[in-house]
């Protein structure tokens, strides 16, 4: 199939033997053609050739990605003449470029070439460093000319305006306060890692539509914040490219690598980095920079965060790798009648206690848990989990008193044993002593063999396996985000002999409750039977 030239380029590229790419590129290829073989769509030759007559005012030419990114988002069009990728998200490792493919979209977009008078553009940022990135970009180049460019545009250090147009180029760091800061025609942003919310987000996109052919731009690296705007951009933009998710005028252009094992295969960096073969300088910068991070990976996690765009985790004993969470943070299956353990972390009765029940079937691993939180805890102030939003799902309550007592926690074990089968409790040896009395009224102690008192060395024990199962994909426990904010809270520390134990990340504010409770129940895994029991009167049937 053949579309136009630019675009037709980077998609013989992607396909060829020479090419080294990750599975998304390839399958934004098939994206690509699939719109233009199956919707009323076409590209705009004729704009596209003058906006890219426009690279001779840049000291570099756009590269053979950035020429395709550009096409996509800016000049092809629907039958009835809408833009049909108004949003553009570029995802790549630093060094690729993508401020200053950036500088010249913006350039071209405020140039009577775009034929929209006062399309404004705003640029957002977390700081204002960055935010200036790419402003400055396009500052430079008016300055370095300025003779000539005094006739076509007027300039400050705070605006960019094309004197034919009036479409003026600003940056922000937060909303913006002039008049027109609610109607621009377009809105970008850099480092969208950065954002922990959508508050400024959703300010910046509202005043989108008052202008003709409204665009978004996000350029970005990945970034140490879990949970936040670009996580869920990220799980959007993989589901447009597997089909199962309407794209709704989203490109999705995302490099990295496949496996972050790859960091280790030299070849294997141009998979996070389009322009990496373009660039000698950024490639042997990049060697010097992964020997830094070979030697000392916790002192260097920005080489796999920003390079390679594969996140190791905030240390060097990540419990295990953010997608691997990802992966685990889906719906779970009917288990009625199933065999399962009870784990149980209650480390403190004023602030949180988390019970769940393990489920083994074959190799893959279910984790049905519940929290209850204190609302007297003196930590809560500082936790930035949103808390309501799991009471909402079903996994949290709220405990109005100065402590969680044992009955709460045991109550919940007792309505589940109507459902399930529990072959075990596994809870911490130092706090048994607290829940003595109310598990033995359920029926579970040490002389049946079916209490398990947890110590740090049965925790060594099962760590490895916990690893295992996490790497493999083999646990899923249900669409709510709590268990994976647990447990990207939690670090492995291994000690001089090998052994591995779970700790905290951060004491008060980042809590580990759910994962501990998930390590206890992984002691007793064994005593899990592979098939539904029935016949005990246990069991009851769910109405």
């Amino acid at each position: 199939m053949k579309i136009c030239k630019q675009i037709d380029e980077y998609i013989e590229f992607v396909r060829s033997d020479e090419a080294v790419v990750c599975k998304e590129q390839r399958l934004l290829c098939d994206f690509i053609e699939k719109v233009f073989a199956k919707e009323e769509v076409y590209v705009d030759e004729e704009q596209l050739k003058r906006y890219l007559g426009l690279q001779k005012y840049f000291p570099y030419q756009l590269l053979s990605w950035e020429k395709f990114c550009f096409a996509l988002h800016n000049c092809v069009y629907t039958k009835e003449g809408q833009l049909r990728f108004p949003k553009l998200v570029i995802i790549v490792g630093r060094g690729a470029g993508k401020n200053g493919y950036l500088a010249f979209e913006d350039f071209a977009m405020v140039t009577p070439v775009n034929g929209i008078k006062e399309y404004n553009i705003d640029m957002f940022a977390t700081s204002e460093e960055q935010a200036k990135a790419t402003f400055k970009d396009i500052y430079y180049i008016l300055e370095d000319s300025k003779d000539y460019f005094k006739n076509y545009f007027k300039w400050n250090q705070e605006c960019i305006t094309n004197l034919k147009t009036r479409s003026e180029i600003r940056y922000h760091t937060r909303a913006p306060g002039t008049k027109d800061g609610g109607r621009p025609g377009k809105v970008d942003f850099d480092e969208y890692h950065a954002y922990k919310d959508y508050k400024l987000i959703e300010v910046a996109v509202g005043g989108l539509g008052k202008k003709r052919h409204p665009r978004q731009t996000i350029i970005t690296t990945q970034g140490d914040e879990r949970d936040g705007p670009l996580d869920k951009l990220i799980e959007d933009l993989s589901d447009i490219l597997k089909g199962d998710l309407p794209d709704n005028g989203t490109l999705p252009f995302i490099c990295w690598l496949d496996e972050p094992e790859e960091v280790h295969n030299q070849k294997m960096w141009h998979k996070a980095n389009p322009s990496l073969r373009y660039f000698p300088d950024l490639l042997h910068e990049m060697l010097m920079e992964y020997e830094d991070y070979r030697r000392d990976p916790v002192n260097h996690t920005a080489f796999m965060t920003k390079r390679m765009n594969r996140p190791p985790g905030q240390r060097e004993y990540a419990v295990t790798d953010w997608n691997n969470l990802v992966e685990a943070t889906k719906e779970l299956p009917d288990l009625r009648g199933r065999s399962c353990v009870c784990g149980i972390d209650y480390a403190k009765t004023d602030d949180f206690v988390v019970a769940g029940l393990l489920f083994k079937i074959n190799d893959k691993r279910y984790w049905l848990h519940h929290t209850w939180v204190c609302k007297k805890s003196r930590d809560l102030p500082r936790i930035k989990f949103p808390l309501k939003e799991a009471e909402k799902e079903g996994v949290l309550t709220f405990v109005d008193e100065s402590d969680i007592q044992p009955e709460v926690v045991t109550e919940w074990i007792a309505e589940m044993m109507k459902i399930y089968i529990i072959e075990s409790v596994a809870v911490d040896f130092f706090r048994y002593t607290l829940l003595a009395d109310s598990l033995k009224d359920l029926g579970f102690t040490e002389k049946k063999k079916n209490l398990k008192l947890v110590r740090p060395s049965d925790i060594m024990k099962v760590a490895i396996v916990i690893g295992y199962i996490f790497s493999m994909h083999l646990i899923t426990w249900g669409e709510s985000k709590i268990m994976r904010w647990y447990t990207w809270n939690a670090k492995a520390v291994q000690d001089s002999k090998g052994n591995i134990t779970f700790e905290k990340q951060e004491e008060r504010s980042r809590k580990t409750d759910g994962f501990m409770a998930l390590a206890a129940a992984a002691t007793e895994e064994g005593k899990i039977r592979q098939r539904p029991v029935t016949g005990k009167k246990r069991v009851c049937t769910v109405v």
